[in-house]
């Protein structure tokens, strides 16, 4: 990750850890190889469409920014899956991400605004002033930026 993002990640994560949640990274940055082979395995498994909901195509992917980490608790379970959103890591994180300057870059609900499915456990680095604005408006980062082109009707 990028020095912000990732002094920003560990004051977050110490900040949990105070808290009693034990958050752990998943995945940050990626390549775009990496991001190449992990999106022709879903469009693989699961077809163009139904991939394109959940992984970005390469060359698109915020994991190529340095500001984008996919985090689970330190247990594992649930890791980048969609029962992440009933844990306790996942409440934290909705509740306090905004405090460290990071976002839940696809939030529920905003589907047809992102173009992603929700995911509780990817979270952007934008800044702790954006951040509070986007989480407090309860909008996504595209509507922060006036850019909120819906993807689907």
């Amino acid at each position: 990750m990028r020095k912000v993002a990732a002094d920003a990640l560990k004051e977050l994560f110490d900040a949990a850890k105070q808290d009693g949640v034990y958050l752990a990274g998943v995945s940050g940055y990626r390549s775009e190889s990496r991001q190449t082979t992990l999106y022709n395995n879903y469009v693989d498994r699961d077809g163009v469409k139904a991939a394109d909901t959940y992984s970005a195509r390469p060359g698109h992917s915020e994991h190529q920014t340095g500001l984008t980490i996919d985090v689970s608790g330190t247990d594992g379970k649930c890791a980048a899956e969609s029962c992440f959103a009933g844990t306790k890591e996942a409440k934290w994180l909705a509740d306090h991400a905004y405090e460290y300057g990071f976002i839940i870059r696809y939030p529920e609900g905003k589907e047809s605004i992102t173009g992603y499915k929700y995911e509780p456990w990817h979270i952007r680095y934008v800044g702790k002033d954006i951040a509070e604005d986007v989480t407090k408006k309860d909008i996504t980062l595209e509507q922060y930026f006036g850019s909120a082109v819906p993807v689907s009707k």
